[in-house]
């Protein structure tokens, strides 16, 4: 695991390693261990290395067998040794145990192709001398991320975007449209960036550099390819069998790896199926002193059926507290996730015993686990009722009191585009409801602007019209890629902890894409159900048996209580207005009515306190624009 970065010189040029020692020293909380470099006239590779496999002779960069081609990788190639055998049957001479140069090899002998021969988390940048080319690659779902801009004759890439603004070439200016994508989703959705110029590489892309002209390509997308001849028992098996081989593989590590347990579905499914293939194996849970938020006893619960080292951490108002000042620079992009500070500091707890653990992401996107899923077919159910009583309903959520607040929202959003009304319930605030909160110059640029065309843009691609898969897909490609994978990457990594995500393996992705989706999404009362019964033997019955509850955060109680004042300071009018984007009278009334209880407004406070808290820290107290 490493944070990667690097450039290539305009023509004529020749990389300057003081300016790659910059942009690697940004991403030192990525790769403490070991930091490489290789200059190669206009070209420059660097990493900041985490040392996980291969500890003596996998420092980065790596090069083949005469030094012409040289990698650097973020990342884990889980079937290396796989790689490494096949490819030294072909001729092929191998230097290190590392996972990395398998890369370089099967660059030599499948060129371009060679990420379709790899299994893993990765973001890697590649140089071929011989050949004068750069290839830039990202996982095919998303685990680790890659930003690039070409500007001025310059190319820089990095992991993060920090580092790629460490390039003296490379100019700060807010995208506005990002500011407007960030409030829609909660964040800014790939290929952009909130940095006007830079891109994120989409998952399951790569990037070649020839003769200074770019190209990308997609080289893999979630398929979906249902087998209705396979019987339910037969996909339950088949579910656990490569459940298993994907825990496997996510465990090979030459240095101290566990699993994070909330104690939900998918983390307890990974944690049981890790600890029957190593015992003792460390587990990692976050509480709160507020009951109804502390998910811990239902981690007790598997820890102890499992017999693992159960480690607990508690996190307050005031751990919370500590932390805010410094999520701006944390963040790296504005992202309004607040398990982040959880996260985080589990992590960091986490990094004393172990540099690797297991997760659970990607249960709910690939098995229909959330309730909002269920929501878009009553939305679809709602759609076939006459005009005018969708208007009543309507006119009920805005105004008739004591309506619960989740049923007000799904009524509420009803006149939305079928696309938008699912992403209203997810996170963020539509456009007509966030330009409000915008300074009236930023509001006047963006008024034709509509950020939920990224969803129809995203949908565009998928290759099924089935409408439960649709909503699979954009659930991985939007949420998943977007937000919950990005919050774990940027909370693990500035801890210098290597999370692993064995349900995003794309052979089992593969293999769910083939079960068809009446057996993916049962509604309301059916969520995951398959993937459960899957599961039945792994899963006590207090798990099984348990909704879905998320990584939820007491943030509305404090901010009403301990973290008031810090609210009130971070989104002070005089400071909004100096900053020039956000519009500090409507902010200023969001922070007075959530204060004192009249409304809760905590999700879009703290969206809106850390898009702030990172502008500050990027661009200062005054305006940037």
């Amino acid at each position: 695991m490493c944070g990667i970065a690097g450039f290539i010189a305009p023509a004529g040029a020749r990389a300057d390693r003081r300016v790659l020692e910059r942009m690697v020293a940004a991403l030192r909380h990525r790769g403490p261990d070991a930091a490489g470099y290789r200059i190669d006239g206009r070209v420059a590779l660097g990493a900041a290395r985490l040392r996980v496999i291969d500890l003596e002779t996998g420092d980065q960069p790596i090069a083949n067998e005469d030094a012409s081609v040289h990698v650097v990788q973020n990342g884990e190639i889980y079937n290396f040794r796989v790689l490494q055998r096949d490819l030294t049957a072909r001729g092929h001479r191998f230097a290190t145990r590392s996972d990395t140069e398998a890369i370089v090899h099967a660059w030599e002998e499948y060129g371009e192709h060679c990420v379709d021969h790899l299994n893993g988390m990765f973001a890697f940048a590649l140089w071929d001398s011989n050949r004068e080319q750069l290839l830039l690659a990202r996982d095919r779902m998303g685990e680790k991320p890659l930003y690039y801009t070409a500007t001025g004759g310059w190319i820089v890439f990095a992991s993060e975007l920090h580092s790629v603004l460490a390039h003296p070439a490379v100019s700060r200016e807010l995208d506005l449209h990002a500011v407007s994508r960030y409030l829609a989703y909660d964040f800014v959705p790939a290929p952009y960036s909130m940095i006007r110029g830079v891109a994120k590489l989409p998952p399951g892309h790569a990037l070649t550099v020839t003769h200074d002209k770019i190209a990308t390509r997609q080289y893999w997308d979630i398929p979906f390819r249902p087998d209705p001849t396979v019987d339910a028992p037969t996909w339950r098996n088949e579910i656990a069998r490569r459940l298993d081989e994907a825990v496997r593989l996510r465990m090979a590590s030459d240095v101290p790896l566990g699993c994070f347990l909330s104690g939900g579905i998918d983390s307890t499914a990974v944690t049981a199926t890790a600890a029957k293939q190593r015992a003792g194996i460390r587990t990692f849970s976050v509480g709160y002193a507020e009951a109804r938020f502390d998910e811990r006893p239902f981690a007790r619960i598997v820890a102890a059926r499992y017999g693992t080292q159960h480690e607990e951490l508690i996190v307050s108002a005031t751990d919370a507290g500590a932390l805010l000042p410094r999520l701006g620079a944390l963040l790296d992009e504005p992202l309004a996730d607040m398990s982040f500070v959880p996260l985080y500091l589990l992590a960091h707890a986490a990094r004393r015993s172990v540099t690797v653990a297991l997760t659970g992401d990607g249960g709910d996107e690939l098995f229909a686990g959330y309730p909002t899923m269920a929501a878009d077919w009553w939305h679809r159910l709602f759609d076939r009722l006459p005009g005018s009583v969708r208007g009543t309903l309507e006119f009920a959520a805005r105004g008739i009191p004591g309506v619960p607040e989740g049923l007000r929202e799904f009524l509420r959003v009803l006149s939305y585009r079928p696309e938008a009304r699912n992403q209203a319930l997810l996170g963020g605030l539509a456009a007509e409801r966030h330009r409000c909160l915008l300074a009236s110059g930023v509001r006047a640029a963006l008024e034709e602007f509509e950020p939920y065309l990224d969803i129809e843009e995203t949908l565009a691609d998928c290759p099924t019209e089935d409408v439960t898969a649709r909503l699979i897909y954009r659930y991985c490609k939007l949420y998943l890629a977007g937000q919950n994978l990005p919050n774990a990457d940027r909370a693990s990594m500035a801890a210098s902890l290597e999370l692993r995500a064995p349900l995003l393996d794309h052979t089992f992705v593969e293999f769910v894409g083939r079960i068809p989706s009446p057996l993916r999404a049962q509604g309301f009362l059916g969520l995951k159900r398959l993937f459960k019964e899957a599961m039945t033997d792994r899963l006590p019955p207090e798990i099984l048996g348990r909704g879905k509850q998320g990584f939820c955060v007491p943030f509305g109680a404090w901010f009403r209580g301990p973290l008031a004042g810090t609210l009130a300071e971070v989104l002070a009018p005089d400071r909004l207005r100096a900053g020039g984007v956000l519009d500090a009278e409507t902010v200023g009334r969001l922070v007075v009515e959530h204060v004192s209880g009249a409304r809760d407004h905590q999700r879009i406070l703290w969206a809106l306190l850390v898009f702030e808290t990172w502008r500050a820290h990027h661009f200062g107290t005054g305006p940037q624009r």
